[in-house]
């Protein structure tokens, strides 16, 4: 069945030998959803991941996400529709495939400062506030949150469960979490969110 959001979809799917079960990698500006016993995988710079699901039927998803530079001019309203657009995607989705509204809950993470290039307009912290702020308004219980400082971090999420692992990356061996933002934030600042998505309620 073909989605409107299908280009945001990730298709990095591949089997988590550690965990003995079949994953999903999110990049940024992706986002994945299931309903199957299996693990949905990020590394976080200044992005933030959104892990949502309903808290009965077990179905879930995470999006990976950052708000667009304004330079620090600090006018959030333009640039907090790119991460309204990854929440709404990430939730109207779980709601297609049944998860009930007042049944969702939310656990988010990343934000931190880690790239001198985004630190200087406060990027980290502009996307962590930006996902509090957005949950409290939907009013989505944030469970559990690992967000800000000055360290990467790999997130494993279980949706079906809920469980998730967050380990801090003190050493980045290789420049590729960088590149991979820098990249997502240089496409932010030439493309536009295509239209409002309409919040399934």
């Amino acid at each position: 069945m073909q989605h409107a959001y299908d280009e945001h979809l990730s298709s990095n799917r591949y089997y988590d030998r550690n965990f003995d079960a079949p994953a999903a990698k999110i990049l940024p500006g992706e986002y994945f959803v299931s309903d199957q016993d299996m693990l949905l995988v990020t590394v976080l710079g200044s992005c933030v991941a959104a892990c949502i699901r309903d808290t009965d039927s077990g179905i879930g998803g995470m999006n990976h996400f950052m708000l667009p530079d304004d330079g620090g001019r600090g006018h959030v309203s333009s640039s907090a529709r790119y991460g309204t657009y990854a929440m709404e995607v990430l939730i109207n989705h779980l709601l297609k495939m049944g998860a009930r509204r007042n049944r969702l809950e939310a656990k988010v993470f990343g934000g931190g400062a880690v790239l001198a290039s985004l630190s200087s307009s406060n990027v980290g912290a502009r996307n962590a506030e930006f996902v509090l702020d957005y949950l409290k308004t939907e009013k989505i219980p944030v469970v559990a949150k690992d967000l800000l400082d000055s360290y990467p971090r790999k997130v494993y999420y279980f949706p079906t469960t809920g469980r998730v692992l967050v380990k801090k990356l003190h050493r980045v061996h290789n420049e590729t979490l960088f590149s991979r933002e820098r990249d997502y934030k240089d496409r932010l600042s030439v493309t536009k969110v295509e239209g409002d998505v309409e919040l399934f309620i």
